[in-house]
This record gives C-alpha cells, structure tokens and sequence, in this order.
C-alpha cells in the first residue's frame, strides 16, 4: 500500500514572498504618482496622510490595538521622537512626489541607492559603531561616485540627498522609537493631520479647482494613496518577523532598481553614457557592501550557532558528572 504524499511545501516562504511584495510596490510608486501628476505636490502629501491616517487606524481597530495607540499618544517622549519621525517622513514623501512628476525618477532612484551607505555613516556618528575593512573603500566609492555626478549636473545632485539624508535620519529616529511599524505610522499621519486638513482646506478656498476639477478615478487614486502606503509597509513588517534582516537587506535594492529602469525605459529621462560612470559606481559599492555585509552576518550567525552547540554540550557533560 503506497504511503501517503507529504504536503509540498512552497517553492519560497512567506517571508521572502512579504518582502519581495513590499519591495516591488515601492519600486513601481512612480507610476502611481504619475497618474496624479496635475495635483501639486504639497496637496498630494497632504492627501497621503490623512487616507493613509485613515487606513492605519481602521487596521488598529480591526486588529484590537488602538487602546495602544492612545496609551502613546499620552506619553510626552514617544510624541516627542514621533514629532521628528513625521517632519522627516513628511519632507521625504514630499520631495518624492514632486521629484517623480517633475521627471527625477532616476535621481530618486539614486538616493535610495545611496541609503543604505549613509545609514552605516549615521551608525558611526549617531550611535559610535564602527566600520568595518571593506565598507571603507565602498562608501568611498559611494562619495566619489555622487562628487562625480556633481560635477557632471553642474550642481549638487539634491533630489537624491534630500531623499537619502531625510530616509536616513528617518531611520535613525526609528531605531531609537519604542512602537511597531504600524502604530508609529499611524502616529506620525495623526502628529500630521491637523497640519494637513488646514493646508488642504487653504489650498481648496485659494483654489477651488483642487475639489471641482477632479474627476471619479483621480479621486480614487487619490483616497488609494492610503493604501498604497499601508500595505508595502504591512508586508514589510511582515518579512521582518520572518526572515532574516540580511536577506531583507540585499531585497531593499529592487525599489531602486526598478525606479531606475522606469525612469529610463518607461519615462525616457535623460541618461547618457557619462551619467553611466557615476552610477555604476554607487552600484559597485552597493555589491562590495551587500556582499561585505552578508559574509559578515554568516559568521556571526557561525559563531552563535558554535557558541550554542558548546553550551549545550558543557550541560550534558555537567549532567553526566552529577
């Protein structure tokens, strides 16, 4: 009698399948704030928050934990580090959405290229770690390869560094900020709300086009916005619990990546051979980084893993001598 068949398990995890989806939807943003490009950027923003506030705190609610969310708001310190967090998310979505309908998708694409390296920077500075061998030559490559594109543009690439220093900073608040990713979300869009429904009802006694002008699908996408900024981020909350933070590392590249390629394929902005140099070298940092980091996870997940292994064999052999 033939055995029964053990249940296939899935060709990936759930973790990498959460990242990949997050990953992928921040990549194909661009397209999305395309589609909104008669809007002007700061009323954009302002929608972003309040649908997105709107979101957050329907997911709180279904899910039983806005009493959290109010036992936070109460807290003086945790308001005052999300107070920061939300200027500094608020002036990266911001100089995003105008970036991408001004046609500097690909200089969005550099500055998220160029974050993961300021973040080891503001590692050393901000919180005193230390650089390791070979992420000296790969941020020195990083810099030498923004100075190149510099001088190239014939001023300082700012589109890309207000992105990369703002998401950076972001993250630096975020290490130190005692709530999820949801929850601190959802307390940056309320900090930010109050700010947005007065600019936007300004925006709309000034110009009352802003309401009238708009058709059914641009006000579609634009209560979508909400969604488009909760779900990436759910499913990245989601590959962090389930994979390891090195692989959800070397993933963070594809959003980039694919802003590029839509930036130059899709949109046709300009990108010729000498702008190539300059980012071939943020590129080949990023390799000699990512490939630097990932051995350097290996050992020290080697080393626990041996540490361990010793540690239950010293008890075995304590249980046996008594």
């Amino acid at each position: 009698m033939s055995q029964p068949s053990s249940p296939r398990s899935p060709l990936l995890p759930a973790g990498v399948w959460s990242a990949l989806g997050a990953y992928v939807a921040w990549g194909l943003f661009p397209i999305y704030w395309k589609f909104l490009k008669t809007i002007p950027a700061p009323v954009l923003l302002c929608h972003r928050i309040f649908w997105s506030c709107i979101v957050l705190l329907v997911v709180l609610g279904l899910t039983g934990k806005l009493k959290d969310l109010r036992a936070s708001m109460g807290r003086p310190r945790i308001l005052g580090i999300y107070t920061v967090a939300a200027l500094l998310i608020a002036v990266n979505w911001l100089t995003f959405v105008w970036a991408v309908n001004a046609g500097y998708i690909v200089e969005t694409s550099l500055g998220y290229f160029i974050n993961p390296l300021l973040n080891v920077l503001f590692g050393c500075w901000i919180f005193g770690e230390r650089l390791r061998k070979l992420q000296w030559p790969a941020l020195l490559l990083a810099a030498l390869g923004v100075g190149y594109l510099t001088i190239l543009y014939g001023a300082v690439p700012w589109v890309a560094l207000i992105l990369a220093v703002s998401f950076g900073l972001y993250g630096v608040v975020k290490k130190v900020a005692p709530l999820g990713a949801i929850h601190g979300l959802a307390l940056e869009t309320i900090i930010l709300l109050i700010p947005s429904i007065c600019y936007l009802t300004w925006s709309t006694v000034q110009d009352p086009k802003l309401i009238t002008a708009n058709s059914t699908p641009t006000w579609i996408l634009l209560v979508g916005t909400g969604l488009v900024t909760t779900i990436p981020l759910v499913l990245f909350a989601a590959a962090a619990q389930r994979i390891p933070l090195v692989l959800v590392g070397l993933f963070q590249y594809i959003a980039p990546s694919l802003q590029f390629t839509l930036g130059v394929l899709v949109y046709q902005e300009p990108f010729d051979k000498t702008r190539w140099i300059g980012f071939m070298m943020v590129w080949v940092a990023l390799l000699l980084f990512a490939v630097e980091n990932f051995f350097h996870q290996s050992r020290v997940a080697a080393r626990r893993k041996q540490a361990k292994q010793e540690e239950l064999t010293s008890n075995s052999e304590a249980k046996v001598s008594t």
